[in-house]
């Protein structure tokens, strides 16, 4: 359990949070969300006990393990499997000890405790975990030094997913994950054994990986039950009945105040006047529910159309000094394409953008490209390229050098740095606002193409929406590279899966694609041969029945034959009854033709039912 009372802690003039009360429960996953910048990392540092609170405490239980990513990535020559399993404190501790112990009593003990733990299992769990983040086998097996500052995160998240601590704090793990990682992190976090808090702006993940949503608004936390969607309902519902309070209470005050303005002044009616005054001086204002206002995007599209396809490529390849990453590619790009890229981090996404856009050359085959084709390309890489010093107002007005100061700052506003946050400089701008910012300065001159490359890094899921918006409203080709699945969704009409050296269509949907992941790449195959063999088993089945059921079977087919026979005898009777003249020339035979008829009638109606009664217990039977 992990209570947090009265909580109160100031940064700087900003008030982050105000006598704010939560109280998680045991075991539960829960997702905590508010916008960029309002204190939810510092709540992490408080709960770890890096910093004190002004006000209020934070209490958890005793004995309780609290686990987070290490601030800095590991890096040593151990390999990836090694520091994964050196996160198991008491595990590492155990074995160290059973090496050296002589007391056959305490070396039980330690053997015990091994077993209790699965600390002989370790190394699989661990395999497995560094697994679902990305490495394979070989990887496990290579120093940590080897590995990126992105990969190496990975591997400080597999660590403490592995020390499976009891309360469990992630700040944005997904940052550093493409979308199969994040798929995969997903699943896991929902099985999760103990109590999970991860900060995360990825709605998918909010609402398939956690039960409950902490939001931190108005240095307030409040605690909502199920995903983020059903969140944003209550939220909503909150909101419109909180307007209506706030309206009825609005209404009251006028009645009581025009009540005082009138009365005030007479004696008989000063008591009246006066108990009005005091239950509006006890009267507490009903806040309203703010959301704080989110600046658009604005990607300005395209002056003039080009002619699809923009981007050719035939039998092309891609790569770096001499050695292909990516060849095959026999793709076309059309003018108003939507194309999401699929595809393990290192498998050739970010080559295959730099291709389209130009910033790579074709090692062979062709890539043709309109001749007026314009590209806006943005990467999470490029946020090093803005210069700290300066401010958004100065790379915009590099940008427009014969644009009067006003048009300058009006595309800065456009861009989302309206007065002075535009003189801002870039070193004191947050994450989200850098990549605001280079987002607008790779699609300053209405770009034809505009590749994204993970775009929502830093964006909360308000900046989220917008951008997805933005994306939406541009008219050009967009190619996106995203972990968002959301974003995905939203604004991709086509999946290319970049993997085995090549990129190809991909044709199905994200679902398929989410199974493919967890489930392996053989998994498809596996479906078809179980669902192909449960096909043989119920048509022996059924062959089964059916032999069993023959005699049934051959009474309900008797029947049938008997039930055509009386139909064929009735239509001979209707057409001898049906002559004009027939009871007046001949009043026996038609009587008799009648009777018949009737008689007929009723046989059939009789075995009518016995089919009815047959064919049910024939169904029964075979079901």
């Amino acid at each position: 359990m992990l209570h947090v009372n009265d909580l109160t802690y100031r940064l700087g003039a900003r008030t982050l949070f105000d006598k704010a009360t939560v109280a998680i429960p045991s075991g539960a996953r829960v997702g905590f969300v508010g916008r960029n910048g309002t204190g939810k990392t510092t709540l992490f540092r408080m709960i770890r006990g890096e910093i004190s609170p002004e006000g209020g405490s934070i209490a958890v239980g005793r004995g309780l393990r609290i686990g987070s990513v290490a601030q800095e990535a590991p890096g040593g020559p151990e390999t990836l499997t090694q520091v994964v399993l050196a996160a198991d404190v008491e595990r590492e501790s155990l074995l160290a000890e059973a090496e050296t112990a002589t007391d056959p009593h305490r070396i039980a003990e330690i053997q015990t405790r091994l077993v209790d733990i699965g600390a002989h299992a370790a190394p699989a769990k661990a395999a497995a975990i560094l697994y679902g983040l990305g490495f394979d086998a070989e990887a496990q097996a290579r120093p940590c030094s080897s590995f990126s500052g992105g990969w190496r995160m990975r591997v400080a998240l597999a660590a403490v997913l592995f020390a499976e601590p009891d309360i469990l704090l992630l700040d944005e793990p997904t940052n550093y994950l493409d979308l199969e990682g994040t798929l995969w992190l997903m699943d896991y976090l929902a099985r999760y054994p103990h109590t999970v808090l991860v900060i995360s702006h990825d709605r998918d993940l909010l609402n398939q990986a956690v039960d409950q949503i902490l939001h931190l608004d108005q240095a307030k936390l409040t605690l909502y039950r199920g995903g983020y969607d059903q969140f944003e309902r209550q939220r909503t519902e909150q909101q419109a009945l909180q307007a209506k309070l706030r309206k009825k209470q609005d209404d009251e005050r006028k009645h009581l105040q025009a009540f005082v303005d009138r009365f005030k002044a007479k004696a008989s009616k000063a008591k009246q006047a006066q108990s009005r005054v005091k239950r509006l001086e006890k009267m507490q204002t009903i806040a309203p529910i703010l959301d704080a206002e989110v600046l658009p995007f604005h990607f300005p599209s395209p002056e003039r159309p080009l002619s699809p396809p923009i981007v050719a490529m035939e039998g092309a390849s891609v790569g770096y000094a001499d050695k292909p990453v990516l060849s095959r590619l026999s793709l076309v790009i059309a003018d108003d394409d939507r194309i999401g890229l699929l595809g393990s981090n290192g498998n050739g996404k970010s080559t295959f953008a730099k291709l389209v856009a130009g910033k790579l050359e074709a090692m062979a085959g062709t890539v043709r490209r309109s001749t007026k084709l314009k590209v806006g390309y943005f990467a999470q890489h490029q946020l090093d390229e803005l210069r700290l010093n300066a401010t958004p107002y100065q790379h915009v007005a590099e940008l427009m050098p014969d644009s009067p100061e006003a048009r300058v700052r009006a595309r800065c506003a456009q861009m989302g740095f309206p007065g002075a946050k535009a003189d801002t400089p870039v070193a004191n701008i947050s994450g989200g606002e850098k990549a605001r910012l280079l987002m607008g300065l790779a699609t300053f001159a209405g770009p034809h193409l505009l590749i994204l490359d993970e775009p929502t890094n830093h964006l909360d899921i308000d900046s989220r929406i917008a951008l997805m918006e933005a994306i939406n409203d541009f008219k050009g080709a967009v190619i996106l590279i995203s972990h968002d699945r959301f974003l995905l969704e939203a604004c991709a009409d086509r999946l290319w899966l970049v993997g085995n050296g090549t990129v190809k269509p991909f044709d199905d949907d994200l679902d398929a694609y989410r199974r493919l992941v967890l489930e392996g790449p053989d998994a498809g195959a596996k479906r078809k041969a179980e669902t192909e063999r449960a096909a043989g088993d119920q048509r022996r089945d059924n062959a089964g029945k059916r032999l069993a059921n023959a005699p049934l079977k051959r009474r309900i087919e008797a029947i049938e034959a008997r039930m055509a026979k009386f139909a064929e005898l009735i239509a001979r009777v209707d057409a001898v009854l049906a002559e004009p003249d027939i009871f007046q020339r001949e009043p026996a035979k038609a009587a008799q033709f009648a009777a018949q008829r009737a008689e007929l009638e009723r046989n059939l109606t009789a075995a009518e039912e016995e089919w009815l009664a047959l064919s049910a217990d024939y169904d029964a039977a075979t079901a």
